[in-house]
């Protein structure tokens, strides 16, 4: 018996063999009068037929009718059965079971719907594997892996435990923060580049809008291989042309990029060092890589596409189907060599937090602890807060530059929040950032102020 891989990300629904990609098409569904179509076919027509089109269904895989009246006798489930059949006429004869990566925010009920549907098609499902396990094939010995992919909705982040094989942690759905929230802001970018530089508007029209979603994939690489982007649409036999700076693109994503970057940050304690496994998808974002260099640090892994699925096959391809229930596996052994990741010397105090500011305030900080709290003790430096909000303990947290950075610590069971995450023990700080206690709670901003020399 062969085995075929599957990896469930509805940007990309990829379907891998021994030697190649077999099916490799996004989420997308087309309801016309009297076709269901899906995959690219359906993509193809979303910017021409925006009210007959589809997208959420393998994130939200439920039976409940859709909410658009004309498709009232449709579920979501009917969607994913669709395209699961299809996907599977494509593959048939090319491995006879499947393994399945599944990401993050599919949720138990989402699985077990998916398994009904799979069964009822005559799919055989050995197994389901969480994607970021399938994609994480090595140790990072001296680090800790994150794994960060984008679905068409959300951008997950999994947090990989290393005690003798890759297993997950925690993982983190940023919502409204996917491809196609990406893909949004720059198709109204460069139509609005189109306007100010040939007085073109390719939004005008439906069929001109579909071109623009069309060539993004080109222009996205353009962007994240050089300084300018050159657009062209031909429309009516007339070509219009348009050029944008590539950083144009990357402060377009920067609300979403900011996201990412926040919610990574709290996942990370001060004395970790990151290890940033990045997707094909993640690393084909425009300065993304490089804002994830330079806020989070550590060192970054590039995956080329179909990588998740190809590194569940390689791990499973012995899986033979039982009488057991498939359930969710998170965790499997390494099949490739450990990477040593060597601890980069500790930095300097350059662009770091030198102060916290709370009610107008500035408080410095250096070597020695500043607690925060309702009752700290006397004999520390602290901010005393008051003692009637909330969530906030005696001796909550504290902040201090040591090891070449800037830390907090929390000691409270009620959390520390920093950018509105709550922190794990500790987490590194950055000059801007905000951190809260307690609900509503205080806030602190991190500051750097200028030295009496003016530097």
């Amino acid at each position: 018996m062969s085995i075929l891989a599957a990896h469930l990300n509805d940007a990309a629904i990829t379907v891998v063999g021994s030697k190649k990609v077999l099916y490799r098409q996004p989420g997308f569904a087309l309801l016309d009068d009297d076709e269901l179509t899906t995959g690219d076919a359906a993509f193809s027509q979303a910017r021409v037929k925006p009210r007959r089109i589809q997208n959420e269904y393998w994130s939200n895989l439920r039976t409940d009718s859709l909410a658009d009246r004309r498709f009232h006798h449709l579920s979501a489930a009917d969607l994913v059965s669709r395209q699961l059949e299809q996907i599977w006429q494509a593959v048939v004869g090319s491995g006879d079971s499947l393994v399945v990566a599944v990401p993050a925010y599919m949720s138990k009920d989402n699985l077990g719907l998916f398994l009904g549907i799979a069964a009822e098609l005559k799919i055989p499902v050995v197994a389901m594997i969480d994607a970021a396990i399938a994609a994480t094939r090595r140790e990072y010995k001296g680090a800790v892996p994150v794994h960060i992919d984008l679905s068409l909705h959300s951008t997950v982040l999994t947090r990989i435990a290393q005690s003798g094989q890759a297993q997950v942690d925690r993982s983190v759905v940023i919502a409204e923060s996917g491809v196609l929230a990406l893909n949004d802001l720059w198709i109204h970018l460069i139509a609005e580049a189109f306007v100010q530089q040939s007085r073109f508007d390719p939004l005008h029209t439906a069929e001109t809008e579909q071109v623009l979603q069309d060539s993004l994939d080109v222009w996205i690489a353009a962007a994240g291989a050089g300084d300018k982007v050159a657009v062209k649409i031909d429309y009516q036999g007339v070509t219009h042309e348009a050029e944008l700076e590539s950083l144009e693109f990357v402060a377009a994503a920067a609300p979403i990029y900011h996201r990412i970057v926040s919610n990574l940050r709290a996942l990370y304690r001060a004395d970790e060092v990151p290890a940033l496994q990045l997707s094909d998808r993640a690393t084909r974002m425009p300065g993304l890589a490089d804002m994830l260099s330079a806020r989070v640090g550590g060192e970054l892994f590039f995956q080329e596409p179909g990588a998740t699925a190809r590194g569940l096959l390689a791990r499973c391809h012995d899986m033979q189907p039982g009488d057991a229930s498939v359930s969710l596996i998170r965790q499997l052994p390494w099949d490739q060599a450990a990477m040593k990741i060597d601890v980069v010397d500790a930095k300097g105090n350059d662009g770091q937090p030198t102060h916290v500011l709370f009610d107008n305030t500035a408080y410095p900080i250096n070597e020695r602890q500043l607690v925060l709290g309702s009752q700290p003790a006397d004999d520390k430096r602290h901010i005393e807060l008051g003692q009637d909000m909330p969530g906030v303990s005696r001796r909550h947290c504290s902040l201090q530059h040591e090891n070449g950075q800037c830390t907090v610590r929390d000691y409270s069971r009620y959390g520390t929040f920093l950018n509105g995450h709550r922190i794990d023990g500790s987490a590194s700080l950055q000059a801007g950032d905000l951190v809260r206690l307690g609900t509503p709670g205080y806030e602190f901003r991190l500051i750097t102020a200028e030295t009496d020399d003016g530097s």
